[in-house]
């Protein structure tokens, strides 16, 4: 690992408040803001000054801090180009592959469109750090509010082609209830059963399940895992195109 350092954190009911900060640079960006005041005491506490915001997507629970963030602070606000006009305060527009300079760190917009039109994530070099924002859980994919099933899956494999120790950082705390989806859908998986009783540990003991690194979630994940033989026969959708093991595998967790 490099010199960063991510300070996680929680806000509202299961949102994750998450701080990158380069002691070197004494650069601090908050990715995302789901909740100003709590953020606000996080840097206090911290003894750190905002000079970036991050976004991953325009949901409410994910900007409402923007305006009031950068007027105490004067930080520069990040986002998608496709979501300019409905993430409040952006400075910064990237598009998909543009690398933005953080110190002599590197931070890659990737757009992974499916839970909103205008979703990303960011892959941050050369700690190899991934902010998922909702499109990635652990265990777990966001809803489909405005793409499709065929836009949140090539955005799964986006990720997947990230390197395996690639430590992931999610929006939300749902990896409990993914995991008892999860094994729904793959209970024979050995390190799927292992993780999720990690997961009831951790969650017993009331401390936060992530980060995770990319190479569990491709052992673990049923949304990274179409192509897993066990998944593909609980539809009937065996030797077909994984999309469709996908898009029954989102289906079912709707109704879960």
């Amino acid at each position: 690992m490099g010199e960063l350092l991510v300070h996680q954190f929680r806000c509202r009911a299961d949102n994750f408040g998450l701080l990158l900060y380069d002691p070197v640079a004494k650069l601090c960006a908050s990715i995302d803001t789901p909740d100003g005041e709590t953020i606000w005491h996080e840097l206090d506490t911290k003894g750190r000054q905002l000079t970036h915001i991050f976004n991953t997507h325009h949901h409410y629970d994910h900007v409402p801090g923007n305006e009031m963030l950068k007027e105490r602070t004067g930080c520069t606000i990040v986002g998608s180009k496709n979501d300019a006009k409905r993430i409040p305060g952006i400075d910064e527009l990237m598009e998909d592959g543009d690398i933005y300079e953080f110190g002599a760190n590197k931070i890659t917009m990737l757009e992974t469109p499916g839970h909103t039109l205008g979703s990303v994530c960011y892959f941050v070099e050369p700690d190899k750090i991934l902010f998922t924002g909702d499109t990635l859980f652990s265990m777990g994919c966001g809803r489909l509010f405005e793409g499709s099933a065929e836009l949140m899956w090539q955005s799964m494999q986006k990720i997947r082609a990230l390197p395996d120790d690639t430590q992931i950082y999610c929006g939300h705390e749902y990896t409990l209830s993914n995991a008892e989806f999860a094994l729904e859908v793959e209970p024979d998986n050995l390190a799927l059963q292992q993780r999720a009783e990690e997961v009831r540990s951790l969650r017993r003991a009331r401390k936060d399940t992530l980060p995770v690194s990319l190479a569990t979630e491709k052992a673990t994940n049923p949304f990274l895992r179409s192509d897993s033989r066990e998944i593909q026969k609980k539809f009937g959708l065996e030797g077909q195109a994984e999309i469709k093991t996908f898009s029954a595998t989102r289906a079912l967790k709707d109704q879960f």
